[in-house]
């Protein structure tokens, strides 16, 4: 398994962005817009873990910008921690077995969502190319939020 980043929400880009780069001193290593989802990421490293990184593996910080005014209530600023994983259908499995509840199976083979026992979303990226969809994950609902 392999750290990737957390996510949190910004409501005005350029504020959160001077205070991560220009204040804080982070990295703007990656930047994506999204016409059709109405969204920005904006993906920030630290200098030094960048400087040590192999092939921009560092732990980042994701800047998410909704183009939408939204409220952001009950911690939704902050969105989630992630991990990239070998095999997450093996994962997901385990995790169902521990009684963990799968928010946003992995239908796809490639993302899947659970939250910790605190609250905290989870996101499980798999490795290199997506797997093959396949049940149980193909057929199952998205149950609560992520």
């Amino acid at each position: 398994m392999q750290f990737l980043h957390t996510m949190i929400r910004a409501a005005n880009l350029a504020d959160t962005l001077s205070f991560f780069c220009d204040h804080l001193g982070l990295v703007e290593v990656n930047r994506y817009d999204s016409e059709q989802g109405r969204f920005t990421l904006v993906f920030l490293s630290a200098p030094d873990d960048l400087a040590r990184a192999a092939e921009d593996q560092a732990p980042l910080v994701e800047i998410t910008h909704n183009w939408d005014p939204e409220e952001y209530e009950g911690g939704r600023n902050f969105g989630h921690l992630a991990y990239r994983v070998e095999n997450i259908y093996d994962l997901c499995d385990r995790l169902m077995k521990a009684g963990v509840t799968i928010n946003r199976p992995p239908r796809d083979g490639r993302m899947a969502f659970v939250r910790s026992p605190d609250g905290i979303s989870v996101e499980l990226l798999q490795a290199g190319e997506a797997l093959e969809a396949r049940e149980p994950w193909l057929s199952m609902e998205n149950v609560g939020i992520w």
